[in-house]
C-alpha cells in the first residue's frame, strides 16, 4: 500500500494509507480470469509451449477436461489466483503468437482450398497457370497431374483422393512460401 503524507495545522505529520482502487483490481483478475480460459481452450502441446509453473499446468490440464459446469469455473478461479502471483508478460506473448499462428494456418486452408477449386474448375488449365506464376517453385508436372487425375475420379464418381493429394500439395506449397 502507498502512504501519502499531511500536514496537519500544527504541522505534526499525519500519515494516511492509501488503498488500491478496488474496481481496478477487479478489472485485472478478470482480464487474466478470461487469459486462464483462453489457455483451458487450448490444445496440450499448446499448452506445454507456454512453460507454465508445474501447479498452473497441472490445474490447467484439468480443467480443460471438465464441462463448462460450476467445477470449472472454480478451478478457473484457482487457476486465476495462480497466475496473479507470477509474471504474466512472458505467457500472455506466448499466448498471442499461438493465436496468430492458429489465424495464419485457417488462412493457409482457405487458400489452399481456393486454389484446388479454381484448379478443378472448367477454367482449370488457366488457373494453373496464374498458380505457377504465383508460385514459381511449384511442381508444375506434379500438380497438373494430380489435376487431370481428380477431375477423372470426379467423372467416374469415385473418391476424391487426388483432389485430397493436391490439397495437402497446395498447403505444403503456400506454408513454404
Amino acid at each position: 500500500m502507498q502512504e501519502e503524507d499531511y500536514y496537519d495545522d500544527d504541522e505534526e505529520l499525519i500519515e494516511y494509507a492509501v488503498r488500491p482502487n478496488k474496481s481496478q483490481i477487479k478489472r485485472d483478475i478478470a482480464v487474466v480470469f478470461a487469459m486462464a480460459e483462453e489457455i483451458c481452450d487450448l490444445a496440450e502441446t499448446q499448452i506445454d509451449s507456454l512453460e507454465l509453473p508445474e501447479n498452473i499446468y497441472k490445474a490447467v490440464l484439468e480443467a480443460a477436461k471438465m464441462p463448462h459446469k460450476g467445477a470449472r469455473k472454480r478451478q478457473l478461479k484457482y487457476i486465476t489466483a495462480q497466475l496473479r502471483k507470477i509474471d504474466l508478460e512472458a505467457v500472455q506473448e506466448k499466448l498471442a503468437r499461438i493465436k496468430n499462428q492458429s489465424a495464419h494456418a485457417v488462412r493457409e486452408h482457405h487458400q489452399a482450398e481456393q486454389w484446388r477449386d479454381q484448379l478443378l474448375s472448367e477454367n482449370g488449365h488457366e488457373q494453373l497457370t496464374r498458380l505457377l506464376s504465383e508460385f514459381p517453385q511449384a511442381d508444375s508436372q506434379h500438380i497438373w497431374q494430380l489435376q487431370r487425375n481428380a477431375l477423372k475420379e470426379r467423372q467416374a464418381e469415385k473418391p476424391p483422393r487426388s483432389a485430397r493429394l493436391l490439397y495437402q500439395y497446395l498447403k505444403e506449397l503456400i506454408s513454404t512460401n
